[in-house]
């Protein structure tokens, strides 16, 4: 039972100093089997999963690897193919439509795939161009 200490009610425990108080979440979703492996860890270390994060982190036990920042260029790419392949993707449906519907010839149909299977192939080479100047 709380009790009255110089007119104040003083508390069982005393109250942290800012900088010790934990008053930032952070959370996460993972694999089951990643987390299996995780809840294992805590068991045999005896640890709560916040202790053992904050075990880790504060302890610089775990080696981050920071990704490369898009450049401006990249992400102007990105957004471009992003809107050709919806291009490509609205043709090919109204290929197929109209073939189905016999609007367009056997032999027209198939050159309009062919010419957006190239165009898809030629789009995934920049993809994997891009990807590899990233690295570099």
């Amino acid at each position: 039972m709380p009790t009255k200490k110089n007119g104040k009610i003083a508390m069982a425990r005393p109250t942290k100093s800012d900088d010790k108080k934990l008053s930032k979440v952070i959370s996460f979703r993972m694999q089951m089997d990643v987390f299996l492996e995780f809840a294992k860890q805590c068991s045999d270390a005896n640890l709560t999963q916040s202790e053992l994060h904050r075990d880790y982190v504060t302890k610089n036990r775990v080696e981050v690897i920071a990704r490369p920042k898009a450049s401006s260029d990249a992400k102007r790419a990105v957004f471009l193919l992003q809107k050709a392949s919806n291009n490509l993707n609205q043709l090919a449906h109204r290929a197929n439509a109209d073939s189905m519907n016999n609007l367009v010839s056997e032999e027209t149909y198939l050159a309009v795939l062919d010419q957006l299977k190239q165009l898809n192939q030629y789009m995934l080479e920049q993809v994997g161009e891009a990807k590899n100047d990233c690295r570099n």
